[in-house]
C-alpha cells in the first residue's frame, strides 16, 4: 500500500541521452577544468551556503570543503588537534586552544585566535551542544594572537566533544568580520581556511556548485581520519552536478559522465552491483534515524493531545518499507538516541514499533478536540531519502480523521521554510521530515531536536522545561549509569509530549567510479579530500 511510485523500464539510450545534456547545461562554464576533476551528484543541491544558518547535511558538505575546525575526532572517537592543539587547566576549568602554524585564510589573511573567538560564538548562539557549552562557559577570549582560552564556570566534560562535533552543526572556523554576522543572518562571503576554494563565479544554485585546490593549504602529517588529520586534496577541482531524476544520475554514474553519487536508489542497487566499473559503500556506517517533527507554535499541533493522536497513527514500518523497503538497509528502532548505543531504549515506543496505534489514535482525536484544521506538510520530491516520509504519514494521518494539505515542494524549500514561524495560511508549515546522522542524535546533548527551548531551539520550537532541566542533570551525572537512566527519562518525556517522531534507522550506499581511490569514510560523508582519481 504504501510502496512508492515507481517509474516504469525505459530505453537506456534515451535516459543515457537526458543524462548528457543535463551534465552539458551543469557543466557549461567560463572557466575550463584543468587538471583532475571530480564531478559528483550529492543528495541534494546546494541553495544555503552558510553552515551556521542551517542543519542541512548538504551545507555541512559544503562548510567542510572550504572550512576548517580547530579540532575533530578520528575513527576511534578520540578528539584530535586540527587547527589547534590544547592544554586542560587541572581544575578541569581552563581550556586553552593554540592555533598551528601556516593557517590562512583564502584571501590570504592570517587566522587569528580573534577569527576563532567569533567563530564559536556565532556557532554556539544556534548549536544545541554549543549552547548547552555555552551555559557552563563563562568567557572564550583571545590572549593572543594564536591562544583561545575558555574558562568554564564548572567542570564540563563535553567541551573537547562540542567543538569538535562532525556534524550539523559543525563549529566551522571563519574570519572575524563574516563570524560577528547574527546566525540568523548568511554570512556574505564565504572565505575559510579549509584545503579547497569555493568558486562563486560558478555558482549556480540547484544547478552546479565549484571547488578548487586550496594551494595555500598545509595539512597535518597525521593520516586522514573521519574529519580529523591530513586533509591531502589530491584533485584539482571538484564539481557538484544537480540531478534530481536519479535514473538519470546512474544512467551517467554507468557511462562515466559523472564520477561519484551519494545516494543510489535502492531498487537500481541490482543493476549498480552488476557493473564492475563502480564500487558501492556505506560510507557512514552509522546510519541516519529518520523523523517527523510538529510545529508547536500553531494549531492544531499546539495541542499535545493532538500531537499524541498523530502520534499513535503513524508506525516505522510503513515509513521504512516505502523509504528503503531492503532489509539489509533498514531498522525498525524506536531510541530517540539509536539503536546499539549507551542510550538506546525503548520507552515510549510501543504503538510506533508495532504499528499497533491506529485504533488508538482514531479514539485520541476524537477526544482531543481537533476541529479539522488541516495539516499542512511540506513534501520534497527531489532527494531520495525524504520522498517517501511526508506521502507515507499524511496516508496514515487521514486514516486517523485528519484533514492533511501534503505541498509538494523541493528540499532546498523546506530548508527555507521551516526556518518561518508565520501560521501555516501565511507560508508556514505544521509538520515537515528530515533525517539525522547517527552522530548528531546518540545523547541527549548532541540530539538537537531532542531540546525544548521554544523559539530559541529548532524548527518546530518544542517547549519543555523538565527536558532542559533533565540535560543539565545529564551532564553533571557522575557515572554512565546514571546518565542511561537520565536519558530514558527523557526519553518517556520525549514521547509523551511528542517532541518529535523517531521513524527508523537506515543505512544508505553512495557509488562512485573504480577510477576513484581513497574516498573516506565516517559519521558525515562524503568528504573529499583524501581522494584521487586515476588519469
Amino acid at each position: 500500500m504504501f510502496q512508492l511510485m515507481r517509474r516504469g523500464p525505459r530505453a537506456f539510450a534515451s535516459k543515457l541521452a537526458l543524462s548528457v545534456v543535463a551534465l552539458s547545461t551543469a557543466l557549461a562554464s567560463p572557466v575550463l577544468a584543468a587538471g583532475k576533476t571530480i564531478t559528483a551528484v550529492m543528495h541534494s543541491d546546494l541553495r544555503i551556503i552558510d553552515p551556521i544558518f542551517t542543519t542541512a547535511y548538504i551545507t555541512r558538505d559544503h562548510g567542510y570543503m572550504i572550512y576548517d575546525t580547530l579540532v575533530a575526532p578520528d575513527s576511534n572517537f578520540k578528539i584530535q588537534p586540527q587547527m589547534a592543539d590544547w592544554k586542560i587547566s587541572d581544575d578541569k576549568l581552563v581550556y586553552t586552544f593554540t592555533l598551528r602554524d601556516g593557517l590562512k585564510w583564502h584571501d590570504g589573511a592570517p587566522v587569528t585566535a580573534e577569527d576563532c573567538v567569533a567563530s564559536l560564538k556565532r556557532w554556539a548562539a544556534v548549536d544545541g551542544m554549543g549552547q548547552k557549552l555555552l551555559d557552563f562557559t563563562a568567557s572564550i577570549e583571545a590572549t593572543d594572537a594564536k591562544t583561545i582560552t575558555l574558562k568554564l564556570k564548572e567542570p564540563y566534560g563535553l567541551v573537547l566533544d562540542s567543538i569538535g562535533k562532525p556534524s550539523s552543526r559543525v563549529a566551522f572556523m571563519m574570519p572575524k568580520r563574516l563570524a560577528e554576522t547574527p546566525p540568523d543572518k548568511q554570512i556574505p562571503e564565504q572565505i575559510g581556511s579549509g584545503p579547497f576554494k569555493f568558486v562563486q563565479s560558478e555558482f549556480q544554485p540547484g544547478v552546479k556548485a565549484v571547488y578548487v585546490k586550496n594551494t595555500d593549504y598545509v595539512p597535518r602529517k597525521e593520516p586522514s581520519s573521519w574529519t580529523s588529520g591530513g586533509k591531502v586534496v589530491k584533485v584539482d577541482r571538484v564539481e557538484w552536478i544537480t540531478m534530481p531524476d536519479s535514473q538519470t544520475a546512474v544512467n551517467a554514474l554507468q557511462s562515466g559522465d559523472i564520477d561519484f553519487m551519494e545516494n543510489l536508489p535502492y531498487d537500481m542497487l541490482p543493476l549498480l552491483e552488476a557493473n564492475k566499473e563502480i564500487t558501492i559503500e556505506v560510507s557512514n556506517k552509522f546510519g541516519f534515524q529518520t523523523l517527523g517533527r510538529m510545529n508547536f507554535l500553531h494549531p492544531p499541533f499546539d495541542n499535545v493531545k493532538v500531537r499524541r493522536a498523530a502520534f499513535l497513527a503513524i508506525n516505522q514500518k510503513d515509513v521504512l518499507d516505502a523509504l528503503v523497503g531492503n532489509a539489509k538497509y533498514q531498522k525498525i528502532c524506536g531510541a530517540f538516541f539509536v539503536c546499539d548505543t549507551p542510550f538506546a531504549t525503548e520507552v515510549g515506543a510501543e504503538t510506533l514499533v508495532k504499528g499497533s496505534g491506529m485504533a488508538e489514535a482514531k479514539k485520541a482525536l476524537a477526544e482531543s478536540g481537533y476541529d479539522g484544521t488541516p495539516i499542512v506538510i511540506m513534501a520534497p520530491g527531489d532527494v531520495t531519502t525524504l520522498k517517501a516520509q511526508p506521502i507515507v504519514a499524511a496516508q496514515l494521518l487521514r486514516e486517523a480523521g485528519f484533514k492533511v494539505d501534503l505541498q509538494a515542494t523541493d528540499w532546498q524549500t523546506v530548508v527555507s521554510r521551516r526556518a518561518s514561524q508565520k501560521p501555516p495560511k501565511e507560508g508556514g508549515w505544521n509538520m515537515f521530515f528530515t533525517n539525522w546522522v547517527a552522530a548528531d542524535v546518540s545523547n541527549p546533548i548532541a540530539n538537537l531536536s531532542i531540546g525544548g527551548q521554544g523559539k530559541k531551539g529548532w524548527f518546530g520550537w518544542a517547549e519543555n522545561a523538565k527536558i532542559e532541566k533533565l540535560k543539565d542533570d545529564f551532564v553533571r551525572a557522575a557515572s554512565l549509569d546514571d546518565q542511561k537512566k537520565i536519558a530514558a527519562e527523557i526519553q518517556k518525556e520525549a514521547y509523551e509530549q511528542v517532541i518529535y517522531i523517531p521513524l527508523g534507522q537506515y543505512l544508505l550506499p553512495s557509488g562512485w567510479r573504480k577510477s576513484l581511490s581513497g574516498v573516506l569514510d565516517g559519521p558525515a560523508t562524503p568528504l573529499f579530500w583524501n581522494v584521487d582519481k586515476s588519469e
